[in-house]
């Protein structure tokens, strides 16, 4: 059956490419696009539709529903084309060919620079990818997120047949919105149950967002060399990159945040209603996806403002608005609301979720509003000081030893200016520090040289009018606003590097500059010290980006030891436990004990809390079923009947006569959450 599901999977594909082919203008970038968004509206609104019907983990239905789904939704919107443009369909495959062609003039006319600028930046790109590809099809997922909640709540929801509200133990596993989930276990079990095709949707939304950034700027400039550049560059930027490979959720809110832009920049240019649709429908996806896109409200508006609402005449900005907000509302309607917000209000009175994780990670922390405006003003310093770091190149001994140098002035202006960034602790998750540990900016890096080399002096040139580009004024904006956000609205957080992927979504297209504005464009004659710079920041970005990816430590080609002395084995050769458990080494002993222990099959009941790792508890298999029985903040919960074993931690329930002691590993030292003692019951 695996090989029908994986043909069905394959016309699925190819009949949302052909769906487009009637819905988006004859661009290859484009038309990428509405696929893209047509294949994950489907899959997502299909997904809250089985999951009512308790048939989630039917994959026979999956495999015929999307289909039907994709085809209402490709007809409503194919309503919205313009009746003139009706018979402007194209052949992908001549359209390819076209494309292809274009790319060879343009890449032969280049003069000598921009030539070895590409080059090296398509070079390097190569080679992560085809890494990255690899990492992704034969290595585990191994993110802490995960372990406790994003892919364990999957595997419940696989197991209970729906993604109905059950208690989970992590708080995620219940609060978070779903439709990810829809993604992840459609590609599981049309896959014919590949555990690494929970990676799928997160690896294309990396493809996705970088030919969004290639659209965008063609729309703003309509320039070959500042779209490949910028679409480039946003490839090798640390903190986006590391998220390829990963089921963090960010980086698909970025794809669905990239793709949004794209619409409302090709609005701008073609005032073609049926962009305002498109971008409707993705906005309702991307508040479906996460709530931080809350967060990007002030930007996404500012762009709105600029692409949709600024008009001729106000009768024009109405009707614009009008429409735009009929979209949205349908967006929001048929993928945001059915997504999980509405049961969290119902369960906690908060569409986040429940008080303590709001007082955990959220502006509650800050109490008043003057300690709010106080330490969110230090925390703009805080990420400030984050972006400037040789990200990826400090994973070296010498690279950090290079990046203390470098930033000594930076700390020393800190000191004498009194700004307490490191002593204030009180609106902080971790408490933010100069030197971060190893473990913090290996895995969650920002965006690196190419951040503070180029991309904030041109934002700063633009917003102070140095240099004039009223779309990228725009953007400017877009992304103080976000920065300030992200700033404001949570305590700091060195682990937030994987938010600022978005904001670096509008920081990238600055580099357009360097071939849009005469004054500073690097294809023309002469230059020689402007060009030098460039390329070097080119040169180190591009060492950054294969450093961040072959000295990455959760996923590691080939074996390293690193700074602190740690030897960390290549994630195709490494147990799978030991894999999963990288963040948490203290617990690979008792979870292999386990693993050797208990049957593939079995039953078990959790007694775990909310920093354990539940899912490499379900075995290589994904076989065995899973009970929580403390659900977050919920109590104990009587050990069910079904069980064979019982999985718990000393904490949460009292070890008895013949309980099995796995222990953790208590030797171990500079741990970000130390293990439990934990126990295994045998009930049957």
């Amino acid at each position: 059956m695996t090989v029908l599901y994986l043909i069905a999977l394959l016309g699925f594909l190819v009949y949302v490419g052909w769906l487009a082919t009637r819905i988006s203008r004859p661009s290859l970038t484009e038309w990428y696009l509405v696929s893209f968004l047509l294949g994950v509206g489907s899959v997502v609104l299909t997904g809250f539709v089985l999951s009512a019907l308790y048939l989630t983990a039917n994959t026979l239905v999956w495999a015929g529903s999307v289909f039907l789904t994709a085809t209402v939704i490709g007809w409503a919107l194919r309503w919205a084309k313009p009746v003139t443009d009706q018979p402007a369909v194209f052949s992908v495959s001549q359209l390819i060919g076209q494309r292809r062609q274009t790319f060879r003039d343009w890449f032969g006319t280049l003069p000598t620079f921009p030539k070895l600028l590409f080059s090296a930046l398509f070079g390097t790109l190569a080679i992560i990818a085809v890494t990255n590809l690899l990492l992704v099809l034969f290595t585990v997922p191994n993110e802490w997120d995960s372990m406790t909640g994003h892919l364990n709540r999957v595997m419940q929801y696989i197991q209970r047949g729906t993604m109905r509200h059950f208690g989970g133990t992590n708080w995620n596993m219940d609060t978070y919105p779903k439709s990810v989930c829809t993604l992840q276990i459609y590609s599981f079990l049309m896959t014919g149950r590949f555990e690494n095709a929970f990676k799928f949707i997160h690896h294309l939304s990396y493809w996705t967002a970088l030919i969004s950034v290639f659209g965008i700027v063609q729309r703003i400039g309509n320039r070959l060399s500042a779209s490949f550049l910028c679409a480039l560059a946003y490839a090798l930027l640390p903190d986006f990159l590391m998220q390829a490979i990963t089921t963090e959720t960010d980086i698909v809110l970025t794809a669905y945040l990239s793709v949004l832009l794209y619409m409302l920049f090709t609005f701008r240019q073609t005032r073609d209603n049926r962009y305002l649709w498109l971008a409707g429908m993705v906005y309702g996806i991307a508040f479906g996806h996460k709530i931080t896109f809350a967060l990007l409200q002030p930007s996404v508006f500012v762009i709105m403002l600029y692409t949709v609402f600024l008009a001729p005449s106000w009768k024009t900005t109405v009707a614009r608005t009008v429409r735009l907000a009929a979209a949205i509302f349908v967006g929001i309607c048929l993928w945001m609301l059915p997504t999980g917000y509405l049961k969290n209000i119902e369960v906690f009175g908060h569409p986040i979720g429940p008080p303590t994780a709001l007082r955990h990670q959220s502006v509650e922390r800050a109490g008043s509003l003057g300690n709010l405006l106080e330490q969110g003003s230090r925390n703009v310093v805080r990420y400030a000081y984050d972006h400037f770091n040789l990200d990826g190149i400090r994973n070296l001994e010498a690279g950090a030893e290079l990046n203390h140098l470098m930033r000594v002035p930076a700390v020393v202006l800190e000191d004498k200016l009194r700004l307490r960034l490191d002593e204030e602790t009180d609106f902080s998750i971790v408490p933010f520090a100069f030197d971060r540990r190893f473990v913090f900016y290996n895995a969650n890096p920002y965006w690196g040289v190419f951040g503070f080399g180029l991309i904030f002096p041109l934002v700063i040139l633009v917003l102070t009018g140095i240099i004039r580009s009223t779309p990228h004024v725009y953007l400017g904006l877009a992304l103080a606003l976000h920065f300030a956000a992200l700033s404001y609205s949570a305590p700091y957080d060195p682990f937030k590097g994987r938010y600022f992927i978005e904001t670096g979504l509008f920081g990238v297209t600055f580099l357009a500059l360097l071939f849009l504005k005469p004054a500073i464009a690097v294809d023309k004659p002469g230059r020689p010290a402007w060009k030098a710079y460039v390329g070097l920041i080119a040169g180190l970005g591009c060492l950054s980006a294969l450093l961040c990816v072959f000295l990455n430590i959760r996923a590691l080609p080939f074996e390293w030891t690193g700074p602190t002395g740690i030897t960390y084995p290549s994630a195709f050769n490494s147990d799978r436990i030991r894999q999963m458990t990288l963040g948490r080494p203290d617990i690979y002993q008792p979870y292999k004990r386990f693993d050797e222990l208990v049957p593939a099959k079995a039953t078990v009941a959790l007694g775990t809390i909310n920093d354990d790792y539940e899912y490499p508890l379900y075995g290589p298999e994904l076989s065995r079923r899973l009970i929580p029985i403390n659900p977050f903040e919920q109590g104990l919960r009587p050990i069910p009947k079904e069980a064979d074993y019982l999985f718990f931690d000393k904490s949460v329930i009292k070890p008895r006569p013949g309980d099995l002691r796995l222990g953790t590993d208590t030797t171990m030292k500079d741990l970000i959450v130390p293990g439990e003692d934990y126990y295994l019951r045998k009930l049957k």
